[in-house]
């Protein structure tokens, strides 16, 4: 016996296996879109973020997203199931009237389909003379079939009108991909590491800067806001740097990061320049704290080690080094302490010291502090001071000053003005001279 499957049956399976296709196909596309979205942005320069409006990049990763995860593929998915839909009732009509085949392959596909009164006309169209050659064919064609065929030829109107408007919203959500992919034309940052060239775990071994005829610019076709930078820091030296704003301070700890690339001269680090180094490479050599300490939701542990690279007796050691110890041991849940959104649970004072303990922490052999002091207390900015000169007296310090008194114990100063050096010499003999450091002194009120 011939075993056959009943229609319904098939079509079910058919219509199961294009929605799972669909599907499927649009979860790896939103995936490898996502994730080349957040490749994209992480690997986008300083510039790029002072250009891009926050409100655009919370678009993309919300609004466009969503876009491509739920709504292009549920339309398309709806596009496919009315086309089959449309196809099977096609395929009845012909089946039932033959000679109907002629006229649906000349004007299934007119100018103007997008327009309701063409829809309109093309469905009736399509029934009018599935009816017409129904009649026509009477003598060969039983009721059933012809009921049949022009049951079906009846919702071809709504089936079309149904496929244009899934079209048209695929059309107004597939510019969802081109903003998502908008991204990856952007310029992007120095690759993480090159390879052969790539920072050993010894370097740099003694945290010597040299600055080679430097310079930097924040735009192509702005002014220089560093030039003629030539200065050599010898390793374990302890820099302060100081000047007025806009002199070009933070400018300087920029370059040495890479945030923005030289437009002229070379940065070396024990004798190699820094533009041969990956950036995770470089970075990972240099621990920065920042004016605004940074910490993030979550534990305090995580908070200091990120990575979970050092053990709690470690954590422990660095936490007594810089007198927060005491502190986190009356915490309830001491190192599982839950920090919140922006280490906001916690003082000024407080974060800074965390952010201090995890430069300790990782042993980097150069360490910038951009005023790190400035928000805190006298008495928080005398405890890191002392924790700096203490703990960090085998390291390369480079202090930008917001107070004066906090550089003045530092071996040199360097004294910017106009992006350029204006001085650089020990604090004594820069007083002694009166230039423009000895004006900053006098104004602070130090002398």
């Amino acid at each position: 016996p011939v075993v056959t499957l009943p229609f319904p049956f098939i079509a079910a399976i058919g219509k199961f296996g294009s929605t799972t296709a669909i599907l499927l196909g649009g979860v790896i596309a939103s995936h490898k879109l996502f994730q080349q979205l957040l490749e994209n942005v992480a690997r986008s320069p300083m510039l790029f973020f002072e250009q891009t409006p926050i409100g655009n990049l919370l678009n993309r990763f919300s609004k466009e997203t969503d876009a491509i995860d739920s709504v292009i593929p549920d339309k398309l998915k709806s596009l496919l199931g009315f086309l089959f839909s449309l196809l099977e009732i096609y395929i009845v009509v012909i089946v039932a009237t033959p000679i109907l085949s002629v006229w649906p392959h000349c004007s299934f596909f007119p100018t103007q389909l997008w327009l309701a009164t063409n829809l309109e006309f093309l469905g009736n169209g399509i029934v009018l003379f599935a009816a017409l050659f129904a009649v026509l064919s009477k003598a060969h064609l039983s009721p059933g079939i012809v009921g049949f065929s022009i049951s079906c030829a009846l919702q071809i109107t709504g089936i079309l009108n149904w496929m244009v408007r899934s079209w048209t919203e695929i059309e107004n959500n597939i510019v969802s991909v081109e903003r998502v992919r908008e991204y990856s034309k952007t310029p992007k940052e120095a690759p993480w590491t090159l390879g052969s060239n790539s920072a050993s775990q010894a370097w740099p071994t003694e945290g010597a800067i040299e600055f080679r005829n430097y310079g930097v610019q924040y735009r192509p076709n702005l002014e220089f806001a560093l030039k003629n930078i030539n200065i050599k820091i010898n390793g374990q030296e302890k820099i302060g740097i100081a000047g007025r704003t806009g002199a070009g301070k933070s400018t300087l700890a920029m370059g040495l990061l890479r945030l923005m690339e030289a437009a002229e001269g070379e940065i070396l680090i024990d004798g190699v320049n820094i533009a041969q180094r990956g950036l995770q490479d470089l970075r990972a050599k240099i621990t920065i704290i920042p004016q605004d300490p940074v910490l993030f939701a979550g534990s305090l542990r995580m908070n200091l080690d990120p990575l979970n690279q050092y053990s709690d007796e470690a954590i422990w050691t660095v936490l007594e080094l810089i007198q927060l110890k005491n502190f986190v041991l009356d915490l309830p849940n001491q190192l599982n302490h839950e920090c919140s959104e922006q280490g906001e649970n916690l003082s000024v004072g407080q974060k800074q010291l965390v952010c201090l303990a995890r430069a300790l922490l990782r042993k980097a052999q150069i360490l910038v502090l951009d005023e790190a002091t400035a928000a805190v207390d006298l008495e928080t900015d005398l405890q890191i001071q002392s924790t700096i000169r203490t703990q960090f007296k085998e390291w390369t310090v480079l202090t930008i000053a917001h107070r004066i008194n906090t550089i003045l114990d530092y071996d040199r100063i360097l004294v910017l003005e106009n992006g350029l050096v204006a001085e650089f010499d020990s604090p004594e003999k820069l007083i002694a001279q009166k230039g423009l450091f000895y004006r900053l002194v006098e104004e602070s009120g130090c002398v």
